[in-house]
């Protein structure tokens, strides 16, 4: 999506570490019109899927799959809670996940009531790295016998090994923007 790298060039920042800060449109503050174009973009590239949920991981996951939701006719959308909370019961799936960003690990988990056999799952996150999360959440639809029909990020590393793993392990993975590279704070973006 040229629109997207265009805006991670413009707004973008580079920390230390490769960290890529994209905090004013992205995963802080919203630019929800923009959003609703990545949604969009998501869209025309699994509409064919029959997508009967969406499952993210929150927080930073939760804006895109919601306005993307909303061009597959608001199918529901599931976010992946990181931890247990006295709120959600006994009965949930858990995986493990370790956060690139935040070098921490933690367990994510969904209620057996929102995620099930029948389910034509699409997983939506913000970034993918080393595929921490989208393999815990894919490991919650396993869990469930829920079919993966997608996987979607807006920004994939592609320097990191996330993406081809997963692309060589056979899943229909789109993302919105590829970075090939960052040197000297300086971000290239990978053909598509």
């Amino acid at each position: 999506m040229k629109e997207l790298e265009q805006r991670i060039l413009l707004d973008g920042r580079v920390l230390p570490g490769e960290v890529v800060k994209v905090d004013s449109f992205l995963n802080h503050q919203l630019d929800v019109a923009f959003l609703s174009k990545m949604g969009q973009a998501i869209y025309d590239r699994f509409k064919d899927q029959h997508v009967t949920k969406i499952l993210t991981i929150e927080a930073s996951g939760i804006a895109i799959a919601v306005l993307a939701s909303t061009y597959f006719g608001n199918v529901p959308v599931v976010f992946a809670k990181k931890g247990a909370s006295s709120n959600i019961g006994t009965d949930f799936y858990t995986a493990p996940v370790h956060s690139y960003t935040k070098n921490k690990d933690y367990n994510v988990i969904v209620s057996k009531r929102y995620l099930s056999e029948e389910d034509r799952v699409l997983i939506i996150d913000d970034f993918l790295a080393e595929g921490q999360a989208m393999t815990g959440m894919m490991s919650l639809c396993d869990q469930a016998n829920a079919t993966i029909v997608g996987l979607s990020v807006a920004i994939e590393k592609g320097f990191q090994s996330g993406g081809k793993k997963l692309r060589e392990a056979g899943y229909n993975l789109d993302s919105l923007a590829i970075i090939e590279s960052i040197e000297d704070e300086v971000i290239t973006f990978r053909p598509q």
